[in-house]
């Protein structure tokens, strides 16, 4: 080889080829002196022949052409070599056998060629490539190597996660900066505020906190049930190294329509009472005595339970001590970040494949009827004109419309259609103006157009709404990695509205693997009791939730509604929160049958029997195998405080929670109960995370809010440049986003890991998610440390309380001797 660089340096050579050995040296001018020859003597070279190379005298040539031929030689030689030997070395000379450059050479290229075939577990086959790789020198080295190759039936050694990272702590006795009776005043409210929501949780089969409920169990006297908390989990077949997509069915879900196929009918008969859904078991006589045994929320222990909460959250010494809480976990924050950023980033640097783009992340609060764009939907108006012109798409005074002529009542074509004409985009009029945003969902200002394109109950049947969804739809599946929870309304004015919407579903087959559905109910009783299309709020109640319990008793009564149901996550409650209250919930309140007022029900109102009527709900559905529901309403983004009390009470998780900001004791309760908030990037997006509140992102309105076809990257995208999130910030949010989601465990299990369900580090894997497990460990030993903080002051409490009533025994004792 060095030869081979010799030749290419000087133009002119003379060269002789000898067996073994190779002489060059350039030929010299006559005017060249001893001396000189001397000074040249270096460029005398030997080295030994390249196999192939015959041995033999050449003239002096252009030896670039003539080495191009050579080289061409050689390297047909090596290739020949190679491919003649059954096993394949790194170089065409002779080594002995135990040669360690050899065998790493071989193991390499063993690794090359099973990377190039076997594409399906790309992520594991790079990991252990990068792994082999690295270079390896020295003998001992080689030997383990040898060891591990020989040993096939040993498992493969798994990689040991980083455990340590830089950790703050805080020593001495007090460790929270306040006395001892402040300390233990404030974490009995604490406790006692956790122990109500677990209460709830548990009873509408809602998911409370794993980690705050075994810390809960050691101050109560009842033993642990998890099963209570959440749906039961089937053992997942999901292993650490299967792939992070999901199978997909080959079946539609909206195929079999056939009632003869469904579940069989219980026979059970259902009635509401006082605002509340019973079952019976027979549906002749539904009296007290053939009431089915399903737990039914207590009113009066409902409203106790929330006089609590507001005398909590009002007590001047607890705010102080939740502020101080809140003030240490944003510091510590800031410090760990400091300390640890690096590592985190390396961590990540470490992962294969792996990046913020290809995690899963879950939309958790967005509305169907804005989940489009405005360019998208403009092009959908523009292509329906072009293509359905004569269709008649809306009946006015018992006229049938076409398209075309509804457009030409407007003076439009389809040219002088534009995003400015349409105005759907909120500005800055729209904010803390919600009349003024709902009339945002009107197209060109025209409510004719919102019930031709963006509604499900039309002449048309809901046709184009559908076609846009669905192309919404392909647009995420082409993404792979994001998903949506679409919020569709059910009004409650009538008893066919469930028919309808699930008829909607499955004849335009609108599903999507990554698409959910909740259902959000508008709280709009005022204006349908003003409108004489309601008579008390009973009726509303009985319009939303009669259906369900029909469906579930027997599916084949409703066989859409019925698969409709199956792909159904929770319910929503929507409105202006910032609406004047007239009234205060509590035991002198009328029941729903004699609401039949003009004033509209408070929020609290609304919450209470929707969360009941989903409880009887959830557990008859429990016992006949069917899923079930959970409540996540907006909450928080205006109005009173109390809306976020009822909200920690009964929901599983939030949207907005912005007043969050000014009311310290919930922001701990919902930091402590780990309660999900979807968000937005507005301002307390970084306050929430540094502190370790379960929040994520989500777009809420597309279609007045966003300008691309991925809004939800758009939405992570202002997020980062605003607050300057870290890419571990950013899949830390998309892990929560997944986690707090209606999803299925077993399609969680692929997004994150089979052990997503477990606390602290072990439910990581990082492989999936790109969150370090540094991160996850540092939030889980925060939360431990808080909870052990309130814990533990009780616990000293009553230990002292019992030494005292020790003590006071002991001297009654000895003064009765």
């Amino acid at each position: 080889l060095t030869a081979l660089a010799l030749f290419f340096e000087h133009s002119l050579r003379c060269t002789l080829f000898l067996p073994h050995l190779m002489f060059s040296f350039p030929l010299s001018p006559p005017s060249l002196s001893p001396v000189d020859l001397r000074g040249h003597r270096h460029l005398l070279t030997s080295q030994h022949s390249l196999p192939g190379i015959p041995v033999a005298l050449k003239q002096s040539i252009d030896l670039r052409t003539s080495m191009d031929g050579k080289y061409k030689e050689i390297a047909e030689e090596l290739f020949s070599r190679s491919l003649a030997e059954s096993e394949m070395r790194s170089a065409p000379y002779e080594f002995p056998e135990d040669s360690p450059i050899e065998q790493l050479e071989e193991r390499r290229h063993r690794l090359e060629r099973q990377i190039s075939q076997d594409v399906k577990f790309e992520p594991d086959i790079l990991l252990r490539a990068k792994q082999e790789f690295m270079k390896t020198d020295s003998a001992t080295d080689l030997e383990y190597m040898k060891e591990q190759s020989q040993a096939p039936d040993l498992q493969e050694r798994e990689l040991v996660p980083e455990r340590e990272y830089q950790r703050v702590t805080i020593s001495g006795e007090e460790k929270c900066g306040v006395p001892f009776t402040d300390l233990l005043d404030a974490a009995k409210c604490v406790v006692k505020a956790l122990f109500i929501r677990q209460k709830y949780m548990g009873l509408s089969l809602q998911s409370f906190c794993r980690t705050t409920s075994r810390y809960l169990q050691e101050l109560s006297e009842r033993p642990l049930d998890l099963d209570i908390y959440e749906e039961e989990i089937p053992e997942t077949t999901v292993t650490a190294d299967a792939t992070v997509h999901p199978p997909v069915s080959e079946t539609h879900p909206y195929e079999n329509q056939d009632p003869a196929s469904m579940p069989p009918d219980m026979g059970y008969g259902c009635k509401m009472v006082d605002g509340v859904m019973h079952v019976y078991t027979t549906r002749s006589i539904m009296e007290k005595s053939t009431e089915l045994d399903l737990p039914y929320p207590d009113l009066q222990e409902y409203i106790a339970d929330m006089n609590v909460m507001m005398a909590l959250i009002i007590n001047g010494p607890v705010k102080s001590f939740c502020y101080r809480r809140l003030q240490y976990l944003s510091s510590k924050f800031q410090m760990h970040i400091l300390l640890n950023e690096m590592k985190e980033l390396a961590a990540q640097k470490k992962v294969p494949h792996r990046d913020f783009y290809n995690i899963r992340k879950v939309d958790t609060h967005i509305h169907a009827s804005s989940c489009m764009n405005q360019k998208h939907l403009l092009r959908f108006i523009k292509r329906a004109m072009k293509k359905y012109p004569k269709e008649i798409v809306h009946v006015e005074r018992g006229k049938g419309q076409t398209l075309m002529e509804v457009f030409e009542s407007m003076n439009l074509t389809a040219f002088d259609l534009s995003v400015d004409t349409l105005d759907m985009h909120a500005d800055r009029n729209t904010f803390h103006r919600f009349d003024k945003f709902n009339a945002k969902y009107n197209p060109i200002g025209e409510s004719i157009l919102r019930e031709i394109f963006i509604k499900t109950d039309n002449h048309i049947e809901g046709k184009y709404f559908g076609h846009i969804i669905k192309e919404v739809m392909a647009d995420l599946e082409e993404s792979k990695y994001q998903n949506v929870e679409l919020r569709l309304s059910i009004y409650g004015r009538s008893r066919d509205e469930w028919d309808k919407l699930a008829r909607w579903a499955v004849k335009h087959q609108v599903y999507s693997n990554n698409v959910r559905w909740l259902v959000q109910v508008p709280r709009l009783f005022d204006v349908y009791h003003t409108k004489k299309q309601l008579y008390n709020f009973q009726e509303m109640l009985e319009n939303i939730f009669m259906p369900l319990f029909e469906v579930t008793v027997d599916p084949g009564s409703h066989p859409q509604l019925h698969l409709f149901l199956q792909h159904i996550v929770g319910f929503d409650s929507v409105d202006d929160e910032s609406k004047p209250e007239q009234h205060i919930f509590n035991l002198d309140s009328p029941l729903p049958v004699n609401w039949t007022e003009e004033d509209n029900p408070p929020y609290s109102y609304y919450l209470y029997y929707m969360y009941a009527n989903m409880t009887v709900l959830n557990h008859l559905r429990r016992q006949r195998g069917f899923n079930t529901f959970v409540l996540r309403p907006h909450c928080g983004e205006a109005g009173p405080i109390h809306h976020l009390v009822s909200g920690f009470m009964l929901s599983e998780n939030i949207s907005h929670g912005l007043l969050l900001r000014k009311a310290p004791v919930l922001q701990y309760l919902y930091y402590l109960a780990q309660i999900g908030i979807a968000i937005y990037h507005r301002n307390p997006l970084p306050e929430y995370l540094s502190r370790g509140l379960m929040v994520s992102l989500s777009t809420d309105d597309p279609l007045q809010f966003h300008f691309t076809k991925e809004p939800l990257m758009e939405e992570y995208s202002i997020a980062a440049q605003v607050w300057k999130l870290s890419s571990c910030d950013m899949c830390e949010l998309a892990r929560n986003s997944v986690l707090m989601s209606g999803f299925s465990h077993k399609m969680k299990s692929y997004w994150l890991g089979p052990n997503y369900i477990k606390e602290g580090q072990e439910s990581n894997d990082i492989r999936r998610t790109n969150v370090p497990d540094i991160r996850v460990a540092y939030r889980y030993e925060t939360m431990c440390e808080e909870l052990n903080l309130i814990t533990q002051a009780i616990r000293t409490d009553e230990l002292e309380t019992i030494e005292e009533e020790g003590s006071l025994c002991m001297g009654a004792v000895q003064a009765e001797k």
